[in-house]
């Protein structure tokens, strides 16, 4: 696993991350779209701590600076 991922990728992840987790938590997004918003979050968590997301791949992406 090549990382493929630019430090502002990973910020704005984790930003994310945390944002959703805010709206589950608190109740101002419940349901499946909150398990669904949820489980986003921890995908964007992950790949942000790895630097790689696999669906970089195959579009051929790369945020991260050579």
């Amino acid at each position: 696993m090549k990382p493929n991922m630019g430090t502002i990728d990973r910020i704005i992840r984790v930003i994310l991350a945390i944002v959703f987790a805010v709206l589950y938590f608190s109740g101002t997004v419940t349901g499946a779209l909150g398990i669904i918003l949820l489980i986003l979050g921890i995908v964007f968590l992950l790949t942000s701590i790895v630097s790689f997301c696999p669906l970089y791949l195959p579009f051929k992406i790369n945020t991260r600076k050579s």
